[in-house]
């Protein structure tokens, strides 16, 4: 089981989005926790198109907390979100607040719903979490840090590189100061990976690459995943799907950074289990 968090430093890069985008194409069971301090129900009013209605969720949760049964209350809070997929990976989804005022009130709630998260192990089940923009009144900042890995989720532009530079040392300081700094990742919403590389000499105004990305903010890429606002409606509005949606570069990006994002989540806990032993050489 993993606890994975995306976030976004500035803008709107499409945190939501992808955080459906990736539930809907992973690999296991999942469960999308909308933890977004904003209220924007984005799933209810994109995805589902308003057909769908919506539970209490985080703020039932958080009267359960005081009631002391979180635990029981947690499975009933959730939402199945695709009925057609298969039961080796069905995808549930756990709705947020409706309103930004509500945020605050789900402070004491953020720690132990982490917890309880955690133990969704014994379901076989990964928790994606949207945890919307960081730093806003209510961000589940103990979600982040209970993470098996964090994705701060960036464009690749020159103006959100520059948004996320701050927030990406301060996340980075974070995560090293707990020893888990391989928990903090990037995730690039490449705005157009078509595009050439540009003659020596020449300005880069188009995207940069995830190599220079990285440099820049310091963190390493896990995952890229496509720029394709026509065919993200289908997530985001819930959009009719058109033909070879499947097949779509969109839907192949968001398969192929779960692929990745569960390498990178492999290797760590490989790492964990078997961590290396320094010889009195300094030779492991």
């Amino acid at each position: 089981m993993a606890l994975i968090v995306l976030a976004s430093a500035s803008g709107s890069p499409g945190v939501s989005t992808t955080a459906l985008g990736l539930t809907l194409n992973w690999h296991r069971p999942v469960l999308l926790v909308d933890a977004d301090p904003t209220g924007s129900s984005a799933v209810f009013a994109g995805y589902f198109h308003g057909t769908q209605e919506p539970t209490g969720g985080l703020i039932n949760l958080a009267l359960a907390l005081r009631e002391g049964t979180l635990a029981a209350a947690l499975p009933r809070e959730t939402l199945l979100l695709d009925p057609e997929a298969p039961a080796e990976r069905a995808p549930w989804f756990l709705p947020g607040i409706r309103a930004h005022e509500q945020a605050p009130s789900l402070l004491p709630l953020w720690e132990p719903l982490a917890e309880q998260l955690r133990a969704l192990d014994r379901n076989g089940q990964d928790v994606i979490v949207d945890a919307g923009r960081l730093g806003l009144a209510g961000w589940p900042q103990p979600v982040v840090a209970a993470s098996d890995l964090t994705l701060l989720v960036t464009r690749s532009s020159l103006p959100a590189l520059a948004g996320a530079r701050s927030w990406a040392k301060m996340l980075r300081d974070q995560f090293a100061a707990a020893g888990g700094l391989s928990r903090l990742r990037l995730l690039l919403v490449d705005e157009d990976r078509r595009w050439p590389a540009m003659p020596t000499g020449v300005p880069r105004v188009r995207p940069y690459t995830p190599r220079h990305i990285a440099k820049a903010l310091q963190i390493s890429v896990a995952a890229s995943v496509g720029w394709d606002p026509e065919a993200a409606e289908v997530y985001s509005h819930g959009a009719r799907k058109p033909r070879k949606f499947e097949s779509s570069d969109l839907v192949r990006s968001y398969r192929t950074a779960a692929s990745l994002i569960h390498s990178v989540l492999t290797s760590h806990q490989a790492a964990l289990a078997h961590p290396t032993s320094l010889t009195s050489g300094g030779r492991a």
